[in-house]
């Protein structure tokens, strides 16, 4: 695609239904494509929303299978221009680019974001990216929060990101973080198996809820310190937030973490809380790195796997934690 896209240029969004849900559709929507539900109603309303080819009922329940197709029409008067912003790219070729995202750089505009992201940053890169997505997320196959930084894969060609996507869908891309989380896991490797959706209360946060979607995360224990523990992290499924929400539902929120364990290192007394707070300042952000991906190449088939050192602040803070510990 050419560089800086015009909302013209949007493909109706694929959404696949894994599992038959007890959601209705237009609350289904809402979580999955994280818009309102007056949103959703609205894009219903006027046809935009597609099962089988056809118009669907807003009552309607999604079923294991249903594959539905959303046009959802960016503002009109948004252009998504290139900007030169800093972007390590670890791997390129015709057909994709992974990048190991920084913290704090938002994927793609969104309402309160307009500029100063990753797709901006990726247009004043490149000339083609995947139109898949655009104006606003052209190339992008799968998100990391803000919040968190590591390794992300962006489709050049819409082959590329049609195969990658269900590559995604179908679980068969490896996916690995690193985090740490407060207090002591137990046991040293668990499960949890627990449906993720928008709380109920505050839509800006995700929370276990029954009616969610299914998520399964698969969590190890590298080290021990003082109050918290170092976590090799197992994503199964992709939902937004899994992992934070996941961790402070098993008791052990991330450390850093501004919306899921915020103030959490103040439950420590003593020489704990000090040290627990030692450790927040050190880290000074949300303790969570995409370090390893792995992939079929949508064209060659090749196994690719990549992996990302924790980053400067990171691995400080635990080179920190260790001494400390073992002392």
């Amino acid at each position: 695609m050419e560089k800086g896209t015009s909302p013209r240029q949007t493909d109706p969004l694929r959404v696949h239904v894994e599992t038959d849900s007890e959601d209705r559709l237009d609350a289904f929507l809402a979580d999955r494509l994280a818009i309102s539900r007056n949103r959703v109603a609205s894009l219903m309303n006027d046809g935009r929303v597609l099962l089988h080819g056809q118009p669907v009922r807003k009552s309607y329940r999604p079923r294991a299978g249903d594959e539905l197709l959303v046009d959802v029409p960016p503002p009109p008067d948004i252009v998504v221009k290139p900007e030169p912003i800093p972007v390590s790219v670890v791997f390129e070729d015709e057909f994709l680019l992974v990048v190991d995202k920084p913290a704090g750089l938002v994927v793609h505009p969104a309402p309160g974001h307009p500029s100063g992201t990753l797709v901006n940053a990726l247009l004043h890169r490149t000339d083609r990216l995947s139109t898949i997505g655009a104006p606003l997320r052209p190339g992008i196959v799968h998100r990391l929060d803000r919040d968190t930084s590591g390794l992300m894969v962006v489709a050049k060609d819409e082959a590329a990101h049609r195969t990658l996507s269900a590559d995604i869908a179908a679980r068969k891309v490896g996916r690995g973080y690193i985090a740490a989380c407060w207090g002591r896991l137990e046991p040293d490797q668990l499960t949890i198996d627990r449906p993720v959706g928008r709380h109920l209360k505050d839509r800006k946060r995700m929370a276990v809820v029954a009616n969610g979607r299914p998520s399964v995360t698969h969590v190890r224990r590298l080290e021990r310190f003082v109050a918290a523990d170092l976590l090799a992290v197992r994503l199964q499924t992709g939902r937004t937030h899994q992992i934070r929400v996941h961790l402070l539902d098993a008791g052990h929120p991330i450390v850093g973490d501004p919306i899921y364990g915020d103030g959490w290192q103040r439950g420590f007394t003593g020489a704990g809380g000090r040290w627990a707070d030692e450790l927040a300042r050190r880290a000074g952000r949300l303790f969570l790195h995409a370090a390893r991906l792995t992939f079929r190449h949508p064209v060659s088939d090749e196994r690719l796997v990549f992996s990302s050192p924790l980053p400067g602040t990171l691995a400080g803070a635990v080179d920190w934690a260790r001494d400390s510990t073992s002392t």
